[in-house]
């Protein structure tokens, strides 16, 4: 047997561990009989994986460690479950299973390319059960597939497709509430630099800086998004005005589309044809193909507009909170580390959703708002200390 990495396969012990506990959560909080089981049988797999990577390393001589509890990713899915439900974590589940099969894929030995295997069937039935062939023994996704009476329809009925990232709006959310705590932590503390004695100052100016950078925010993002809403619109009049004037040369490309794709000429050309016989599907193809545009999902701007003013105000809220109830120095440490605390909560949600390491996630965004408020604060002191001189 050729040797093995002792710390990869603690890395992957630890994987399939989380794993099992995160299924076995999910199936005790599942109501529904089939979903549960299919938890189960997925829990089952998984602690068989991890059976697998806790024999090699006993066999290598490695020290087998016992179970020490599950990674805050984990946790945050389970606690979401139980308040919201099983069907409300299923993209993340999903999210983390494509981590541990990329982990997997990174590993080349016969045992990693089955359990690689087990964890794409997985997703799988996350898929199943997304469209519901798992709990209604009537449906599957071939049959739903052939009911459908478009490409949108079948997006609609799959959920994980659908995003807020999509349409730009979980971007602005995520933008809004993190440059609402860097900016106007720096704005505060540069106002504390510059006049701690008057904590009525660095209030009017924590206030102003929420007002004036949450409608700033709301106001550049509507102003974004409607711009590219208007072009998207633009291009999609501009390819209707063509199809109209010119139908036979956009049969003509929708058809070299398709041959592109592998399809032989005489079948490209007798599905364009087919296609051209109703002229909003034919739009409809047409801007998928040519533009890459997805005609129901442009994005909206008054989400965006709406999501960027809440999540900045949120997080301009919280340097601004402490000098609300105290004055002096205490009032800005407080400000200082309930800030320092939100910024490394909001990177370490950030990576909640992204996969990426929590510790690096939260300590990134922790140390851009640090470095940005302590050099504010040292400006601030020294335009304090120039004008009372």
């Amino acid at each position: 047997m050729a040797p093995i990495n002792v710390a990869t396969s603690l890395d992957n012990l630890k994987l399939e561990r989380d794993a099992v506990v995160l299924y076995e959560a999910l199936a005790s909080i599942e109501k529904d009989p089939v979903r549960s089981a299919a938890f189960e049988r997925i829990a089952t797999n998984e602690r068989r994986h991890a059976e697998i990577w806790a024999n090699k390393l006993a066999d290598a001589g490695a020290t087998v460690p016992s179970s020490n509890g599950v990674r805050p990713r984990v946790r945050f899915i389970i606690l979401v479950a139980r308040l919201f439900g099983t069907k409300s974590v299923a993209d993340l589940v999903k999210a983390l299973e494509g981590d541990e099969e990329e982990a997997y894929d990174a590993q080349a030995s016969p045992e990693v390319a089955a359990i690689a295997a087990d964890e794409r069937e997985h997703a799988q039935i996350w898929d199943r059960l997304g469209s519901g062939a798992a709990t209604d023994p009537r449906r599957n996704g071939v049959d739903a597939a052939g009911r459908a009476g478009s490409a949108a329809e079948i997006g609609e009925r799959e959920s994980w497709h659908r995003s807020g990232a999509r349409s730009g709006t979980l971007r602005a959310v995520i933008f809004g509430v993190s440059d609402g705590l860097v900016s106007n932590l720096s704005l505060v503390m540069g106002v504390a630099g510059a006049a701690a004695a008057n904590p009525s100052f660095i209030i009017l100016a924590g206030i102003a800086g929420l007002m004036a950078g949450a409608f700033s925010m709301a106001a550049g993002e509507y102003i974004s998004m409607q711009s590219q809403v208007e072009l998207f619109e633009r291009q999609i009049a501009l390819e209707r005005a063509e199809m109209e004037a010119m139908p036979e040369e956009e049969e003509a490309e929708l058809a070299a589309s398709y041959r592109a794709k592998g399809f032989a000429p005489d079948e490209a050309a007798r599905i364009a044809k087919r296609i051209f016989e109703d002229p909003q599907t034919a739009l409809d193809m047409l801007v998928r193909e040519e533009l890459g545009l997805d005609p129901d999902q442009l994005g909206s701007p008054w989400a965006a507009a709406g999501g960027s003013f809440i999540a900045f105000a949120i997080g301009a809220a919280i340097p601004v909170v402490p000098y609300l109830v105290a004055g002096g120095i205490g009032a800005t440490i407080a400000s200082l580390a309930l800030s320092l605390i939100a910024l490394f909560a909001v990177g370490a949600g950030v990576s909640l959703l992204t996969g990426r390491s929590l510790l690096y996630s939260g300590a990134r965004q922790l140390g851009i708002g640090l470095a940005a408020s302590l050099v504010t604060y040292f400006i601030g002191s020294l335009i304090g200390v120039s004008v009372t001189v």
